[in-house]
């Protein structure tokens, strides 16, 4: 693994000063991020949603040894610079794609709730109709926790777990605030096998 600290600058945000003098590049496309995988540390200037393309393109690849840091905020940069690596666990789903922030369960189309039933690990999350489920990755094991939402979009009980299951009659998944093109009638989030090595 190189030691070099490379910048991913994802749509028009400005670089912080505090990373002045590393090599930036522009990511246009997930593919972007494939050449540089190569990298000791990886700095994303974005959001959750571009933390989790990076996190997707370095588990495709079988590069989780990887550092990672987000810059959200131009005062997150010098820890994302200098700041130690911690692992902590990778969720993802089953397409392959990860999430960093939250991901929901929400109705399709012009429905009003979901239904079906909802399984954490081997506790039951839900039976029935719901308004929606969240979904966050935790910083430590067993890597998950999720809850049934409220009508005001509130989370009700946090169950944690290793997995997170969704059979259901329809649903919009949401992940990192990007919702996927259709609705499915399954879906998993869940702990992957490595960590990943998060410099917050």
């Amino acid at each position: 693994m190189s030691a070099e600290v490379v910048v991913l600058r994802f749509g028009a945000r400005r670089v912080p000063r505090a990373l002045s003098g590393l090599p930036v590049h522009d990511v246009g496309a997930p593919t972007d991020v494939d050449p540089l995988v190569d990298a000791g540390r990886m700095i994303v200037v974005g959001g959750l949603a571009d933390l989790g393309t990076v996190l997707t393109r370095l588990l495709r690849a079988d590069r989780l040894d990887v550092e990672v840091g987000l810059v959200s905020r131009p005062w997150h940069a010098r820890r994302a610079r200098t700041g130690a690596a911690r692992r902590v666990p990778l969720i993802r789903d089953e397409t392959g794609a990860v999430v960093t922030g939250a991901a929901f369960w929400l109705p399709a189309e012009d429905a009003r709730t979901i239904s079906g039933e909802g399984v954490v690990d081997d506790v039951l999350l839900f039976d029935g109709e719901v308004t929606g489920v969240r979904v966050e990755p935790t910083a430590d094991p067993p890597g998950l926790r999720a809850s049934v939402l409220t009508g005001r979009m509130r989370p009700r009980r946090w169950v944690t777990g290793r997995a997170a299951q969704l059979g259901t009659t329809g649903a919009l998944v949401v992940r990192d605030g990007v919702a996927a093109p259709r609705p499915v009638r399954r879906s998993t989030f869940y702990r992957h096998t490595q960590g990943w090595l998060a410099v917050r």
